[in-house]
């Protein structure tokens, strides 16, 4: 088995990379080095890709026109990554409808519990985010 991609040769073989590194871009524009981080850091240290698997990914990414490099070196999603169904590469294309809406909704609500108890300075210092999201729910709600 072949975890997001990784391991395969040939063309195809950047799927699960492509997916992280255009999520990673959709954030804003990022260098070869700060996405690779960045995936370390998702990945909370366990995976870092090589910079022989990110530069190449994003030259064919480059090429095709997804995204461009920058004068700073950094890249950035152009307007043809919005036009295409790139987010859907890897794990599905996210909630569907409201049932899978709630499901993620709550499945983030457990995580930042998770984190009040581990973390919580850190979730208390975006306490008013928080309860900003919490009265616009109430608001759909009703």
């Amino acid at each position: 088995m072949v975890w997001f991609g990784i391991g395969r040769s040939g063309p195809g073989r950047h799927r699960g990379l492509r997916w992280w590194v255009l999520r990673i871009l959709e954030r804003g524009p990022k260098n070869g080095a700060e996405i690779m981080d960045d995936m370390e850091a998702m990945s909370q240290g366990w995976w870092r890709p090589s910079p022989g698997s990110v530069y190449p990914l994003l030259d064919e990414l480059t090429k095709e026109g997804t995204i461009k490099k920058l004068d700073d070196g950094r890249y950035e999603l152009t307007d043809k990554a919005g036009e295409t169904d790139w987010f859907r590469w890897g794990f599905g294309s996210g909630p569907r409808n409201v049932s899978q809406v709630l499901a993620e909704i709550s499945n983030l609500v457990s995580y930042l519990e998770d984190l009040k108890r581990s973390k919580s300075q850190e979730v208390s210092m975006h306490a008013s985010e928080i309860d900003s999201l919490s009265k616009r729910l109430e608001g759909v709600g009703k």
